[in-house]
Order: structure tokens, then sequence, then C-alpha cells
């Protein structure tokens, strides 16, 4: 099982980027810059609500488009992903080189951060070097003030030879000065003259030999400077890119393959071999970002951070960050666990009032009973159930999650879980993406983008599923309460339960380092990369935008996902449950063939139905035991969880059987969005049936190894 840029969902960006201009004088404008510079802000701020997001051509990078209208001109403003640089490392980065190198946008504005701007310089100066149409706003200028640091915008556009405007983007102050830079800089009334990078003289020699056929051959259409730099680097992602935008590939003239080789020999008698040019030229510009950063920033305050270096000091501690990341996910738990149960019951009231209505309206029409029971308890019924037990909960979880990220604090947590992710060969930022996991595994998984390794973003994929997301917790609690915390009674049961569920999600996070340990040293061997990790400033959080943002790009994102499946799958369950063979229906005769295995992992038939008939959405697990249990044909829950605890324990469940349901429900298949996601993640259904078969074995082993242990120790 290899990795290729097709199973892994890295095929390189399609050459053609269209925006849909609605006129010939709309003017495309390419926003880029570092993680954590207040880009969105900048975007959001411009832009409002004319904009909508999509998917990069062959990427599995989110884009977003908006439109401004400045000066009677409309321009597009187009967010390129966040990045570090453009050598291409990653997706994202591969995306931004792509889009303002071939894009052909009119303009780029490069946002940067006041506060430390000597390292933003170095994306910088990379834009320079492919185009010369750039705007430079540097961002947070209120945050410099406060930390008293001073940035002479004039001194620092003289050396860039671009303009630059100061902006404060969440007060929407210098946003008009902005956009005034860009309207002169897209409709081509400056002539900017940006600073020209000069390298050792054996580079320079080198770039010397090919950059004239390179000209020749381009007919102007590319940077040849830039292009001749890259070509002997070698990067082939830039030249499948470059092939697509030209039509043709450079390297297929003779005449400059060999004016290639001649320059690659320079370089390799001069010293420099093909693995060390990226070092120097990436030296280089870190050297001019420091020299242009010194002449133009001044720091009254050298301790001007000195506050977030003392909460970083507590915060990721060795003793005390892990300890506190514990305790703040578990109030958000608490939060989102508490803060569900009356609007979830709000929702289901409405839900179930319109199927009522719906009732009555083919009662009304004379439809046959089996259209009513297939259309309105089978597919409405389990539609309901699942936006009613699953909106709330991601509701409350992702602008509490947002919250957080905000804050500038999930960096800490991929901080303090780094070393556990280096021991198990995988990648530091895995810890951000299991995090959104509790939330909901779906969004765990779209959000392993951020991860720029293929192999180690596979990891983080199919592990994601290990971490109870907000869809098993209503299934972990009740159980937990009734077989768990039941048992001591009193005082202790609240806080018996909480400890049995705190004991579940530890042992998700263990299975995580574990499974993640065991790929890297099989199917998807190889090292863990080293990253770069910012530990942005603490900010204060904009609520409006985390709401904003929580909801639409995640909870109603990864709803619809669940709905589309849920629908369909209620029909399955409906039918199941309500047609026979014999006597007996097709739901008893599929849990009577599956109880004989189901009973050696300390469960019985129905409850293994019901983690199948469960695939749309974990939410439905327990009623679909309910229902199973009482013969009825469809979906129902009881009052309470007293009614459940009858219910179960006249079914023959024992503690033992609590503790493999819990067990179970952490570890089996993905449900049918998180499936969905990561067939469109990956783009290979090899990995989507390893994401379903891993978890699903990994539950079945320890199932049968805690019930085999339980009844030869004469526990059940």
């Amino acid at each position: 099982m290899g990795l290729t840029s097709q199973s892994t969902g890295t095929s390189v960006l399609d050459s053609e980027l269209r925006i849909e201009r609605t006129s010939s004088g709309d003017r495309v404008i390419a926003l880029t810059g570092n993680p954590n510079v207040g880009k969105s802000t900048v975007f959001n701020s411009l832009t409002g609500l004319n904009q909508h997001t999509g998917n990069w051509p062959g990427k599995t990078v989110t884009n977003a488009q908006g439109r401004y209208r400045h000066k009677d001109t409309n321009f597009i403003m187009v967010d390129i992903p966040g990045t570090y640089s453009l050598m291409a490392n990653s997706a994202e980065e591969e995306v931004a080189r792509d889009f303002v190198c071939f894009g052909k946008p009119d303009a780029a504005i490069v946002v940067t951060d006041a506060t430390c701007l000597e390292r933003n310089l170095n994306l910088v100066l990379q834009t320079l070097e492919i185009t010369d149409r750039v705007v430079i706003c540097v961002n947070l200028i209120d945050e410099a003030k406060r930390k008293k640091i001073s940035i002479d915008c004039g001194r620092l556009s003289r050396l860039l030879g671009v303009p630059v405007v100061p902006t404060d983007a969440r007060n929407k102050k210098g946003l008009k000065e902005l956009m005034d830079a860009v309207y002169a800089v897209a409709e081509k009334h400056t002539a900017p003259k940006p600073i020209s990078i000069t390298y050792d003289d054996s580079i320079e020699q080198a770039i010397s030999i090919i950059q004239p056929r390179i000209w020749e051959l381009a007919d102007g259409k590319i940077n040849n400077r830039w292009t001749a730099l890259k070509l002997l680097d070698g990067d082939p992602t830039l030249l499948s890119s470059l092939e697509k935008y030209l039509g043709f590939d450079l390297l297929d003239d003779t005449e400059l393959s060999d004016l290639l080789n001649t320059a690659k020999k320079h370089l390799s008698d001069n010293g420099i071999q093909p693995g060390e040019l990226r070092d120097r030229v990436v030296s280089r510009l870190v050297r001019t970002a420091e020299a242009i950063s010194n002449d133009t920033v001044t720091f009254h305050n050298t301790r001007y951070d000195s506050t977030d270096r003392k909460i970083d000091r507590i915060l990721t501690s060795r003793a005390l960050g892990i300890p506190i990341m514990l305790c703040l996910l578990a109030v958000i738990f608490w939060l989102t666990i508490a803060g569900a149960n009356i609007p979830s019951g709000i929702i289901a009231d409405f839900l179930f009032g319109i199927e009522a209505k719906l009732t009555e309206l083919f009662v009304s029409a004379g439809a046959p009973q089996w259209l009513h029971g297939m259309l309105v308890l089978g597919m409405y019924r389990t539609l309901a159930w699942v936006i009613s037990v699953m909106l709330p909960p991601m509701a409350i979880f992702f602008p509490l999650f947002t919250l957080l990220e905000d804050l500038g604090y999930l960096p800490r947590i991929a901080f303090n879980l780094d070393n556990f992710f280096k021991r198990a060969c995988a990648h530091g930022k895995q810890a951000l993406t299991m995090c959104m996991g509790f939330g909901c595994n779906a969004a765990g998984v779209i959000g392993c983008r951020i991860i720029e390794s293929p192999r180690e973003r596979l990891i983080a994929i199919l592990t994601n599923v290990f971490v109870p997301c907000n869809g098993r917790f209503p299934a972990l609690i009740a159980v937990g309460t009734i077989f768990i915390g039941g048992s001591t009674g009193g005082a202790f049961r609240s806080l018996t339960s909480t400890l049995a569920l705190t004991g579940i999600v530890t042992l998700g996070i263990s299975m995580t380092f574990l499974v993640s340990k065991i790929l890297s040293k099989t199917i998807l061997r190889g090292l863990p990369s080293s990253f770069v990790l910012e530990l942005p400033p603490y900010r204060k959080p904009q609520i409006g935008r985390i709401i904003v943002r929580s909801i639409l790009d995640r909870t109603l994102f990864v709803l619809g996902r669940a709905v589309a499946i849920a629908a369909p799958a209620g029909l399955v369950i409906w039918i199941m449950a309500n047609v026979s063979v014999g006597e007996v229906s097709l739901l008893t005769y599929s849990a009577n063939f599956l109880d004989p295995f189901a009973r050696l992992l300390g469960l019985d038939g129905y409850i293994l139905m019901a983690f199948i008939l469960g695939l749309p959405a974990n939410e439905i697990v327990i009623p679909i035991i309910i229902m199973s249990y009482m013969a009825s044909g469809s979906i129902l829950e009881l009052d309470g969880l007293a009614d459940l605890r009858q219910l179960l324990v006249s079914h023959g469940w024992t503690w033992l059987t609590g503790v493999c349901v819990m067990l179970f429900s952490l570890m089996h298949f993905p449900c049918g969005t998180t499936i969905w996601t990561i067939r469109k993640e990956t783009k290979s259904m090899k990995w989507t049936l390893a994401s379903i078969a891993i978890p699903t074995a990994a539950g079945i082993v320890i199932c049968f190894i805690v019930a085999s242990a339980a009844r030869l120790l004469g526990l059940a």
C-alpha cells in the first residue's frame, strides 16, 4: 500500500486557476501571508458577506473568494492559504506559489504581522522574486503600538521597492489606504521596482547561464530569473505546473537541458551540491530580511512579549502543560454535553411535531401504510434524530474550540503533545486534528490538511476516529452512568461516571499514539518530519467572527454531510425492522446470525447490529438497540435512564456488557459522514477501507480480551 499523489489527495494544482470575472474591468487580487497575521481578518473586513469558499482544482486545500468595490472598480479578493514560504513543501505552499505565479492576479497583497515583521519578510521577499505587482500590508499595527514597537513604513517601502501600508484590520483602520495602493498597482498607475536579491557569485553565474534561454522559450510569460533558480533547485511540482501553464515542457528543449546541466556542473565545481542550493538561497533571504528589519523596526521595550512568555511558562511547562490542557478540554466537554440538552430537546420537539403533521398529511391523502413507514417513520424520523442530537453539541463545541484557536492556545496544545507524536513517528500537528475529532471526526479529518507530509497526513486521517466525537458521547455517558456510576451509587455516582468517561477518552488518545506508531513502522514507514510551530501572541478573540466561522465553516458543513447519509440509512433501518423472513424480521434474523460472534466480544447480536445500522450517525445506536429490544418498527427513545437501565438489564446486560459497549463505541468503524470525508480527502478507496478496518479490528481485539479475561477470572 504505497503512497501516491492520487492516494493522498496531493495531485498537482491545475495551472488554469480560473476566477469568475463579471466584466473585463474586474481586478483579481491575491491575498497571501503567514498564518496568524490576520490575513483572514483583512479578507473578511474588505469583502464582508460577499464571499464564497471552495477547493482548489485537484487539491484538498480550501480557498475563499470575495468581492470589494473601490474607486468604481470591482476587486475579486482571493484568500490564499496561509503559508510560511513559497518553496512548495506542502499543498498550501504549492497553491500559494502557483496562484501568484500562474493565476494571473492583477496584484498581490502580502499581509504581515507588525509585531514580528522580520519573520514575515521571508515570504515577502520570495513573493517579490516572482512578481513586482505587490503591496505589503503591515497588519496588527495596534498590537505593535501596545507592545511599543514602531515601524518606519516609508523606509520599508523604499527598501522593498513596493508600497507598504500599515493597517489594523480588526478595527478597519488603514484598509482604504491599502486599497488605494492596490488600485494603483493593479491599474498600473505606479511602476514598483522591487528589491533584487543577490546570491553567491557561483549561483548568480549559474542563473545567467540558463536565464536567456528561458526568456526565449517562455516569451516573457514567467519571471525568467526566478524560473532559472527553481530549475536549478529541481522542484518537480514546479516543473509540472510550468508545463500546464506554458503548454509544453521546458526541459524538452535540448539546448535548455544542456545549459541546465552545465549550470549544475558549475555549481558542483564550486562546492554547491544539489541538496545545498536551497539552503544557500534560504540563508540569503533570511539575512536580507534581518537587515531590512533592523533598519526599519524599533523596539522601544525589549520585553514587549514578557507577558506572553510568562503565560507560556505555565501553559507549556512539562509539569502543568498537559494537566491544564486536559482540564480545558474537560470544561469544553462538560459545557458541550450540559449545554446541548435543552436545545436538543427543543429541536427534537419541533422536528417530531413536523413528523406528526406529515403523518396527518399521509393519512388524509390515503397513502399506503408502507409508504408512510418508509418515508416518515424511516427516513424522516432518522433524519430528525440525527439533526436534533448532532446540531446542538456541534454548535456549542466548534465555537468553543474556535475560541481556543482565536486566543492562540491551539498551537500550545500541539507544542505540549509534539514529543508524544514524535515518539509515535507522527506529526506534531496531529494534536490539533485529534482535538477537532472530539467535536466531529469528519471535521478532524478535514483538519488534517494542515499537515504537510502526505505520509503523516494519512496517519492522522486513519487514527482520528480513535477519539470519541460528540455523536458517541451520549451513548458513552448513558452507559457509563448506568453500569459504571450506577454500581457505586450515592454521592460518588457522578464522580465515578466522570472518571469512566475520562478513562475512555484517555484510552482513545493512547490508542491514537499506539496505532500511529504501528502504522509508521509498517505500511506507512518513514521518519517524522520537522515543522515550524509558531506560538502566536495571545489575542483578544473576536466573538462574532468566531460564531460565524464555526457555524458556517464547520457545524453546517459537517451536518450537511450527515444529513445526506442519514436519510437513505433511515430507509434501510425501517426496511430491516419491518420486512420479515417467515415470521422473523430481517433485523432479528441478522442479529441472531451475529449473536455467537458478538457474545465473544461481550455484546449480543442486537448491539452489534445497532452499531452496523448506526453507520449514518453514532447518535442513533442506542435508539436502534431500544427499537430492537422492544420489537418496534421504528426508532424510538425512552424517557429516562431508569427506564433504559430496566430495559437493558432485562435483556441480559451486565457491567461487562456496559464496559464492552463503551469500548466498542470508542473503537469501531467511522460514521458514514466521516467515511465519505475520508474518501474525498484521500481520493483513494483502499485508504478509505483501511480507515474502516483499523479501528474495527482494534475494537474487536480489545473487547475480546476484556470479555475473555472477565470470564476467566469469574467476574462475569
